[in-house]
């Protein structure tokens, strides 16, 4: 029978049937693994999450004027206050196996802070790095406010519940995608390591679990420690062997494992606290600068924290839920800048991908691993050793994880109806706009020096540059607004995929939303989520 209304012929091949939780996890949220098993893979969170920690401070701290031993503190701080967070954060924030660490996206305002005219008559380079450091610890502080504010009184649950399945794909999708830079280019530093940690990595967890087949997740569980093991040996032996000797600095400073200068300097115990660094300094523009960088986040946090919730076989986030976990963040960059950290806080993207690949997406296992930011970071000596790992081995665990992150953002293409010109449009445009405006804005700054507004307010230029930098902001506001503005009635409500998100507008919609996200301890009586 001929026509589009003819019934489907039992023979015909069927599509895949959406699925609201992620099937084929191991563990999800509630059900953590046994121990030793817990154990190991929170170590291996602890792992990933370094190298963030360990980039950040390396390339702000020498330009702050600080030395070695200055970037093994704000290492160990950064380290310190990331497992305080990710504590708080899965007990009483979004209840998500989430780490919260460092983040690039606050970088760019806080090298604005670096190069303020203020600083330069300062002599003394140590006391210009304390200077410098309280006055990001102000702005930090200021800009925490954005988050709390935001988080704790609903206005971003209110933002929140006006997505859906399409306008978060482009959100998601680039959170993963957009950090494209830190990818294969972190790789090709030092190809010699970095490529034989990538082929390593994809070998042990997509092949060998297939060729021996043991019956238990030892290798895609565990592949990155394997990998990262093997690699860093080979590393230490090339290093060892002269391999390096006589080379560019740049080379050597990518490929050795002996030039971080962290394990020398770092010290055997120290406790990082509160205002180390002196009493924090405020600026106003700067902290309006710091405001916008904290939106950024707040908005790529958004994006990261659905991926996980999608990657830990939970149910769609209520909007409540994610205004909490936003809260929560927003406490998180206000102990960032009374600890001294030279960064803010959010969600991290690697380890969300992490998640993927152990298809382990467990609460204790990042509270355990947590728990070793925490010993690690007052440990200063055996933190060191671990942070010593060369960056390309790091780059190439990007390279899985944030494809993993950008994959689970195409996964919501399930909901949609991908036959509808106004999907195509939607998805295809704020795709395209949020890889090409970030282009024109980082390859004009990268050319010239200073971003295409160029004022002589240097906190006006962050507050427009800053944010037109990051592909997951422009797509997911784009994505956004079209959603919501372009001829909406019932038949275009299915082809956004809204009535898959219906029962989770509201925290009680789901009788799964209390079992993920309700709090400990019974708090939910004196704090309801609605």
């Amino acid at each position: 029978m001929a026509g589009g209304g003819a019934p489907a012929k039992a023979d015909e091949p069927q599509p895949h049937p959406p699925k609201e939780q992620l099937p084929n996890i191991s563990y999800c949220i509630t059900s953590p693994p046994p121990w030793p098993e817990a154990i190991l893979l929170g170590f291996q969170h602890y792992l990933v999450m370094l190298g963030t920690t360990v980039i950040i401070p390396s390339s702000l701290v020498p330009q702050m004027g600080g030395g070695n031993e200055e970037k093994a503190k704000v290492v160990q701080t950064l380290l310190f206050v990331a497992g305080l967070n990710t504590l708080l954060q899965s007990l009483f924030g979004s209840r998500l196996p989430a780490v919260i660490g460092a983040s690039y996206t606050f970088v760019p305002t806080t090298i604005s802070i670096i190069l303020a005219g203020r600083f330069s008559d300062t002599s003394d380079p140590i006391e210009r790095f304390k200077r410098i450091m309280r006055a990001i610890q102000g702005s930090l502080i200021v800009a925490s406010t954005l988050q709390i504010v935001l988080g704790f009184s609903g206005l971003w649950r209110n933002v929140t519940r006006f997505l859906s399945p399409l306008s978060v794909v482009p959100l998601v999708s680039l959170v993963g995608f957009g950090l494209y830079e830190f990818g294969f280019p972190g790789v090709a530093k030092c190809v010699e390591i970095g490529l034989p940690q990538l082929i390593l990595v994809v070998f042990v967890s997509q092949y060998m679990p297939h060729v021996i087949k043991s019956g238990r997740h030892l290798f895609d569980r565990f592949a990155v420690i394997f990998s990262v093991v093997i690699v860093w040996i080979y590393a230490h032996l090339l290093t060892v062997g002269g391999a390096y000797n006589g080379k560019a600095p740049r080379t050597q400073i990518s490929c050795r494992t002996d030039r971080a200068g962290l394990i020398d300097a770092a010290p055997w115990i120290r406790v990082p606290y509160p205002f180390q660094w002196g009493a924090p300094s405020f600026d106003a523009g700067e902290a309006f600068a710091m405001m916008m960088a904290s939106f950024v986040a707040l908005v790529e946090s958004t994006g990261a924290f659905i991926a996980v919730s999608r990657y830990a076989s939970a149910t769609p986030m209520p909007p409540s839920i994610i205004s909490r976990g936003v809260g929560w963040q927003g406490v998180a960059i206000l102990i960032s800048g009374l600890f001294g950290t030279s960064n803010g806080s959010s969600v991290s993207v690697e380890n969300a991908g992490l998640l993927a690949l152990t298809r382990v997406g467990s609460r204790r296992v990042v509270q355990i691993s947590a728990g070793f930011m925490i010993f690690f970071s007052i440990l200063g000596k055996f933190g060191a050793v671990f942070a010593s790992i060369p960056a390309p081995i790091i780059a190439a665990l990007y390279c899985l994880f944030f494809a993993y992150v950008g994959a689970g953002g195409l996964s919501f293409l399930q909901f949609c109806n991908l036959n509808s010109f106004r999907t195509k449009f939607i998805l295809g445009f704020s795709v395209f706009m949020g890889l090409s405006v970030p282009q024109y804005f980082n390859e004009y700054t990268a050319i010239n020096g200073y971003g295409p507004v160029h004022t002589g307010a240097r906190w006006f230029n962050d507050i427009v540059n800053v944010p037109f930098s990051s592909e997951a902001f422009v797509a997911g506001c784009v994505a956004y607004f079209l959603d919501n503005t372009l001829h909406k009635d019932g038949a275009i409500r299915k082809d956004r995929g809204k009535h898959w998100w219906d029962k989770f507008r509201t925290f009680k919609g789901d009788s799964r939303s209390e079992e993920f996200y309700s709090l400990p301890f019974n708090l939910n009586k004196y704090f309801p989520s609605v």
